[in-house]
């Protein structure tokens, strides 16, 4: 579990994070609480990660969901390799913090970027590139352009030599289910490398918490015969 000391991100902060899964270790890591960043006159708040998974090693990076109050802008970072027997499941939700006025999407943006690699006996190969940019317009209170009206957006981003178009079929039935709007799409390396990405719109932090926890309980039971994880903390 990563514990915040700071209690939320401010203006010029910037929060760095190391994570090496050895080869044939399991790691489920969370958060203690919700990530709040809160006003960053002058400067954004920033987060980088680096992440490298090793042989036969297994991820599932869970942490509670990313909320940008008023007037705060937050970049965050993510690079990861991994080896092909490498098992990635990464889960990120992004909504809108609470405004004095009542109105919605006060904060500057919020970039996400993540980066993906594979290496290989001949060398590394990017997998995916994926850049989330959401920069609310001046004045809209109802909605983002590309976010149809919605407030909330959900990824999911699946690695593992096991991914197939039967997993993306079993995974669309799955939410098909669900109030939000979901899109899944397949990657692949030339070496043949597997990931899915999954990304959902909606207007509720806890509909794509249970959409996302969902998911990673089928691949859970499908891959490693595991029941779902509850990973409430209140």
């Amino acid at each position: 579990m990563v514990v915040n000391p700071g209690g939320a991100y401010l203006g010029a902060d910037l929060f760095v994070l190391d994570i090496e899964v050895q080869d044939g270790a399991d790691l489920l890591l969370t958060t203690q609480s919700a990530t709040k960043v809160y006003r960053t006159p002058g400067s954004y708040a920033e987060q980088r990660m680096a992440v490298r998974l090793g042989e036969g090693a297994r991820l599932e990076l869970m942490p509670d969901q990313l909320i940008a109050y008023r007037e705060a802008s937050y970049r965050q970072h993510t690079h990861i390799t991994v080896r092909p027997s490498s098992s990635l499941v990464m889960a990120e939700v992004v909504t809108p913090g609470w405004s004095p006025d009542g109105a919605a999407f006060r904060y500057q943006e919020v970039r996400l970027r993540t980066s993906i690699r594979v290496e290989g006996p001949d060398g590394t190969r990017l997998l995916a590139l994926d850049n989330l940019l959401i920069r609310p317009p001046a004045g809209d209170v109802t909605g983002l352009g590309f976010m149809e009206g919605f407030s909330h957006v959900g990824s999911l981003l699946v690695v593992d030599p096991r991914v197939d178009q039967a997993l993306a079929d079993d995974l669309h039935a799955l939410v098909q289910n669900q109030d939000a709007r979901t899109g899944i799409s397949l990657t692949r390396t030339a070496s043949g490398t597997t990931g899915l990405v999954l990304r959902a719109l909606s207007n509720s932090t806890g509909e794509l918490n249970n959409l996302l926890a969902a998911c990673t309980s089928v691949l859970r039971k499908r891959w490693h015969g595991q029941e779902p994880l509850n990973l409430r903390k209140h």
